[in-house]
């Protein structure tokens, strides 16, 4: 049977299409792509804005208010007698069909003893709770509790006015890190939110870089991108909003992809007000949030030590979804909303399990030998691998950390710091 005739067999069989694993390591992918040593557990949970301004429902001359309700999938360690293995019911990017993932996770799961970390993490527009649930499985494998969150008006079966993501998404984000500090149960008490941890893409990235300091651009932009009653003034720089929900526990931030230089929603000024360390993901052909504006970012977060990971010649979707479902294959359409036309999902996945791990890893829990794996050659290619027959690397060896050799291609990774 050739390729093509495999995938449409997967694509058309309800047995084989009903596994979809989210939580592959190729044998190639770098060191810290492993799961860790911990089982991990999962739980969905609701919590509820109340009383705040809706979006989708308001206008110029009237704003409504309503209470948002926002879904989240907790991911966690769990027990060390827990048996591995559970799945998702999740919607692909039509909004309608309906599909099985397979992760790792156990529904339910009684909790390991201890304190771990939290790490938000934050879809595009439209995304959901799943599309990077490989990432929430893996940091939770860790020692990390890892929580996903679904943003109303923003998920493939809720679509509203692109006005609510720009308002409410880094208010979310704000929200569901007080509501995850503040939780009762047997959850609640194996969560540090002292140092917190946020990854976001596209959209999700939008949010991050305004929770964690960037104020916003006031000025006239197209319909598609205001909200009514300028709303979006109060998360301006100096805005009244932004303000509030400025937050110390906020430690580290991966932004992946993220939207909104594009458009020009952020100057220097406002970027260079971020303080906290910060992680870009970027493909090198993004068209969406656009390569040279997600550059600019990184240049213009002036006030913070900051890297760039980009994947060369890859598009908006590079590193955060997951491997797309096998039903999504026989739509061209949704299809792409989840793969690349260059790179391997399951491949990206690892490098940014990879990059998160160590990040994480130094700047929430402070294990400051994570750091070799960040200080690397910027181009993977022009590094040098010189490693003798025990193992012992010689002078010459400036390979990318982690990474087996022959590995570290179409890669590059850069750092400033604090300027």
């Amino acid at each position: 049977m050739n390729y093509l005739a495999l995938v449409a067999l997967v694509a058309a069989s309800p047995v084989l299409a009903q596994e979809n694993p989210i939580t592959l390591v190729r044998p190639d992918a770098p060191e810290l792509a492993a799961f860790g040593a911990m089982p991990t557990g999962v739980r969905t949970m609701t919590f509820t804005r109340p009383d705040v301004v809706d979006v989708v429902n308001s206008t110029d001359d009237a704003i409504a208010r309503a209470d948002r309700e926002i879904t989240v999938e907790v991911f966690y360690p769990a027990a060390p007698d827990t048996e591995p293995g559970g799945t998702y019911t999740a919607f692909l990017r039509d909004g309608e069909t309906e599909v099985t993932l397979t992760g790792r996770a156990a529904r339910d799961a009684a909790p390991a003893e201890g304190s771990y970390p939290l790490v938000l993490i934050s879809h595009g527009y439209p995304g959901n709770r799943f599309l990077m649930a490989h990432l929430a499985e893996n940091l939770a494998s860790k020692g990390y509790v890892a929580a996903s969150i679904d943003h109303p008006d923003s998920t493939y079966s809720d679509m509203g006015a692109f006005g609510s993501t720009l308002y409410n998404r880094p208010q979310d984000q704000s929200f569901v890190l007080d509501s995850m500090a503040s939780l009762d149960g047997e959850i609640g008490a194996i969560v540090d939110a002292e140092r917190t941890g946020l990854v976001g893409y596209s959209m999700g990235g939008y949010g991050a870089l305004i929770f964690s300091g960037a104020g916003i651009e006031d000025g006239d932009r197209p319909e598609r991108y205001t909200a009514p009653g300028d709303l979006l003034s109060e998360l301006a720089v100096g805005g009244a909003r932004l303000a509030e929900i400025q937050d110390d526990r906020l430690a580290a931030v991966v932004a992946i992809g993220p939207w909104g230089r594009n458009r020009d929603f952020w100057s220097g000024d406002g970027l260079s007000r971020i303080d906290v360390p910060l992680m870009i993901v970027a493909g090198g052909v993004d068209d969406v949030s656009e390569y040279d504006a997600i550059r600019k970012i990184f240049e213009e977060t002036t006030g913070t030590t900051r890297h760039l990971l980009t994947f060369d010649s890859a598009n908006h979707n590079a590193a955060a979804p997951m491997p797309a479902p096998a039903e999504a294959w026989a739509d061209p359409s949704i299809y792409a909303h989840y793969a690349d036309a260059v790179w391997d999902n399951v491949r990206m996945n690892n490098i940014l399990q990879h990059f998160v791990t160590a990040f994480m890893d130094l700047n929430l829990k402070g294990d400051d030998a994570k750091s070799a794996y960040l200080d690397l050659t910027e181009r993977a290619e022009d590094g040098v691998w010189a490693v003798a027959e025990d193992g012992t690397e010689e002078p010459e060896h400036t390979y990318w950390k982690g990474f087996p050799e022959r590995t570290a291609k179409g890669l590059r990774f850069e750092t400033r710091a604090p300027e």
